[in-house]
């Protein structure tokens, strides 16, 4: 199943990024917990240049607790200061801007020796769409201030906030890049929402899903459902047990299996199927 959504407003983004980060000291890249390989923009790197850069595992409350420590293990290694973030509680929060003045330190040091204390260091947060970054900009600011809905492409236009401490942040809207080659990536970003539905056969892209979940998190489809074990069932007979456990039935007793594709899709994305990561960590990243 191959899949590349890249609207207009996307090229229109990347092109006001490359203008903007010669003003940027700090660049915070936001990625998706359950799927930090597939969220990770690959043009970022050429964006943000020389930019000191932290990453942010968004969504961490959706994702196994143990493979975002792995993959938390696996930045640090790479050279990049990282933080997880509960976004439905609130945890990990007080830890950003500790963690911003830390890695600015010297700069803000160099600063004050130029006799510009108190001048502000401006980050410019990023991501792929529907990661999270307007819910995570209002967690920081502690009021309702970005538009946050759970669907890809709300945020349209940069956004400038002010934070404690001299810290001024630069929301951006999510941007994908221009051609997803790899298919599995791709699909890890349909079944998170990033990529917009309407482009997407929703019934393969549940069956893809149920075949990743009975890899990565097995046990959670039985669990939420209340079916017999599904391992080693073709995708789409799964997919008509499921619609039938939840009895979504048409007439002559036919599986209303594009009615539970959505209900799968929409109950995995929420979070109501637990706490599932579909990439795992590297497997050196606790070595």
């Amino acid at each position: 199943m191959k899949i590349n959504w890249y609207p207009g407003h996307m090229a229109k983004t990347k092109r006001l990024m490359q203008e903007d980060i010669r003003q940027i000291d700090l660049v915070c890249e936001l990625l998706d917990a359950r799927i930090p390989w597939a969220s990770r923009n690959p043009d970022l790197s050429a964006l943000a240049g020389q930019k000191k850069r932290i990453i942010v595992l968004n969504r961490a409350d959706q994702a196994d607790l143990q493979r975002t420590e792995g993959w938390k293990d696996y930045f640090k290694k790479q050279g990049f200061p990282v933080i997880a973030l509960d976004s439905q509680n609130g945890g990990g929060y007080g830890e950003f801007l500790p963690l911003v003045r830390q890695v600015m330190a010297q700069q803000i040091a160099r600063n004050e020796e130029k006799g510009l204390k108190g001048k502000s260091i401006r980050i410019m947060a990023c991501g792929i769409p529907n990661v999270g970054k307007s819910s995570f900009i209002n967690r920081i600011l502690g009021r309702r201030s970005a538009v946050a809905q759970d669907r890809p492409g709300v945020t349209r236009q940069k956004q400038w906030f002010a934070l404690k401490g001299g810290v001024e942040l630069m929301d951006t809207p999510g941007m994908l890049w221009p051609k997803i080659e790899d298919e599995e990536t791709g699909l890890m970003l349909a079944f998170t929402g990033t990529i917009n539905d309407e482009i997407l056969e929703l019934e393969e892209l549940a069956c893809h899903l149920i075949d990743t979940l009975c890899q990565q998190a097995p046990g959670a489809l039985e669990k939420r459902y209340k079916v017999e074990s599904t391992a080693d069932k073709p995708s789409y007979d799964v997919l008509e047990e499921l619609a039938r456990a939840r009895g979504f039935l048409q007439a002559g007793g036919y599986c209303n299996t594009e009615r539970m594709a959505r209900v799968l899709l929409d109950e995995f994305r929420s979070g109501k199927l637990g706490r599932i990561t579909l990439q795992p960590p590297p497997e050196d990243a606790h070595e």
